[in-house]
């Protein structure tokens, strides 16, 4: 059995609670790299070469927005221990990465610790047309995929008809430079990464705060891409161990 991968510490701006949604305006940089990096990264990498079409999905339509992703990215994590020369990536673990060799998600996959949700407006409502998701918190990005946001959520017990509604005009209101954030906060028995779970499966984990061994949260990053227009989700976990957790407020 291979060591859990764990954080030390959580971001100072999510040491504190709230409700859902909890959107706030990004303070700081939408992507990040800690102390875990080099050990997500190899989990990561495990799962996109021995899983992949469970934690790659992309619509072809959506290829020019998940390309844009990549660069955007790319842009984004120069002053985060990354350099590129040309189409090669050196990560902050050493590792080189082509991405002109690679699909932009994959790309996406094998350099960032965050997952990626690509969301775009296909009639009424936002739809689900392309995702790299290693690190699924009780999902299946095959039961997601292609489905709008109402769908998406079900069945979070949370999310009714009118919160439907609010994120949806969330969604619509986001504006390109201003990203937005929130996280989530989950006790777990198992420090996992990669949990899928279908909708029709009991879910794993505590009903409250304040079971489990391990917490796992979430910073969700949402941004606008400026040409293809779609909204990112840029997921960054984070599991600690019950004595690394520092007290909630």
């Amino acid at each position: 059995m291979s060591l859990p991968v764990l954080q030390k510490n959580l971001p100072d701006d999510m040491r504190r609670s709230r409700g859902l949604p909890g959107i706030q305006p990004e303070g700081g940089p939408w992507l990040r790299v800690d102390d875990a990096y080099a050990a997500q990264m190899a989990r990561r990498i495990a799962l996109l070469e021995g899983r992949a079409d469970d934690v790659l999905y992309l619509d072809p339509k959506a290829l020019p927005a998940a390309q844009e992703l990549l660069e955007a990215a790319l842009e984004a994590s120069l002053d985060l221990g990354f350099t590129r020369g040309g189409d090669v990536v050196t990560c902050p673990d050493g590792r080189k990465v082509d991405v002109s060799s690679i699909p932009p998600l994959e790309a996406l996959g094998r350099i960032f610790q965050n997952d990626f949700v690509l969301m775009e407006r296909r009639g009424d409502q936002h739809v689900l047309t392309g995702a790299v998701l290693c690190f699924p918190a009780s999902w299946r990005l095959s039961e997601k995929a292609g489905r709008p946001l109402t769908d998406i959520h079900i069945p979070v017990e949370e999310y009714t008809d009118d919160l439907a509604r609010r994120v949806q005009r969330l969604f619509d209101g986001i504006q390109v430079g201003r990203p937005l954030w929130r996280f989530n906060q989950l006790w777990y028995q198992d420090p996992e990464l990669y949990q899928p779970r279908s909708a029709a499966e009991p879910r794993r984990v505590g009903s409250g705060l304040k079971e489990g061994p391990y917490y796992r949260t979430e910073r969700q990053t949402l941004l606008r891409l400026p040409h293809s227009k779609a909204v990112v989700f840029a997921i960054h976990t984070y599991v600690l161990a019950r004595a690394d957790v520092p007290a909630l407020t």
